[in-house]
């Protein structure tokens, strides 16, 4: 016998429903208060009330950090194939094809050169809405030619991540990224020229495991979630609770693994600060 049962009536039909325009607001993962969209983008895609981040994208960051109209691309026409004909629930070609149509990019990450403040630098920033911003050899390939433009130019570099780890559809071709990344910034050290390691919510994965928490100082985004594996892996694998606000911005902060730890708002005069700290 059922504890309940279902009236023909949804719930919410008892009450009126709220004139709430299709597309103009959005509810925040963090307190559940609704938020308008004009007002979310004016607060940098953060909620007012609790300060929870929003996921942003590449032209999201691009348009808070970089001077206006100085944002040149390169590298648009390189795109992901299909070497291993991958299937799981649907050809790896086909998503490819999905993803790009939905997000209206060629890859998860965007590379190019830009100014901030005044100071020309090359960047990357990754892309969540592009396949879990997974890595694979594209977005390798990407980084690494932005890390060469880099060392051309003597320009500092900065990456913005934003991953779910290495893309499983390209198994050890997506693994060799981690290496060739790893082994590029390498060069850039020697050169003496700055990398600054941005990361945001989520950066897990091989991303982590290479490039970023590879930079010089690395600066998180308040709530950022960033570790190798997730939190509900570790807690399953080690059978023990684990401690509040494991693998968050704040925890990483207080063991040593990232500098610092900011709101969205306060990115770009941080990071103008610090090149030219590092550039004097």
């Amino acid at each position: 016998m059922p504890w309940f049962r279902r009236s023909k009536e949804n719930i919410t039909s008892e009450g009126p429903k709220k004139d709430i325009p299709d597309g103009q607001w959005t509810k925040c993962d963090g307190c559940g208060e609704m938020v308008h969209k004009k007002q979310l983008e004016q607060n940098f895609f953060t909620c007012q009330k609790c300060g929870y981040h929003f996921r942003i994208g590449s032209k999201e960051y691009f348009e808070i950090l970089l001077d206006e109209k100085t944002f040149k691309e390169i590298d648009t026409k390189i795109r992901s194939i299909d070497p291993l004909t991958f299937v799981d629930t649907k050809k790896y070609s086909d998503r490819l094809k999905e993803s790009m149509r939905k997000s209206g990019l060629n890859e998860a990450v965007r590379t190019g050169t830009a100014k901030i403040n005044g100071m020309p630098i090359v960047i990357a920033c990754m892309d969540f809405s592009f396949i879990g911003g997974s890595m694979g050899s594209v977005v390798g390939e990407k980084i690494a030619r932005a890390i060469d433009l880099a060392l051309k130019k003597k320009d500092p570099l900065i990456i913005i991540s934003s991953s779910g780890g290495a893309r499983m559809m390209e198994a050890a071709y997506s693994l060799m990224q981690l290496a060739k990344t790893s082994a590029k910034l390498a060069q850039l050290s020697d050169a003496g020229i700055p990398y600054i390691s941005v990361m945001t919510d989520p950066t897990t994965g091989g991303v982590t495991a290479s490039y970023a928490m590879l930079g010089d100082v690395h600066i998180a985004e308040q709530g950022a979630l960033i570790g190798f594996a997730g939190p509900r892996v570790i807690k399953q694998t080690i059978g023990r609770d684990l401690p509040k606000g494991f693998q968050r911005a704040e925890f990483l902060q207080e063991k040593g693994f990232v500098d610092v730890v900011l709101h969205r708002k306060e990115l770009k005069e941080t990071i103008s600060k610090i090149l030219k700290l590092l550039h004097d």
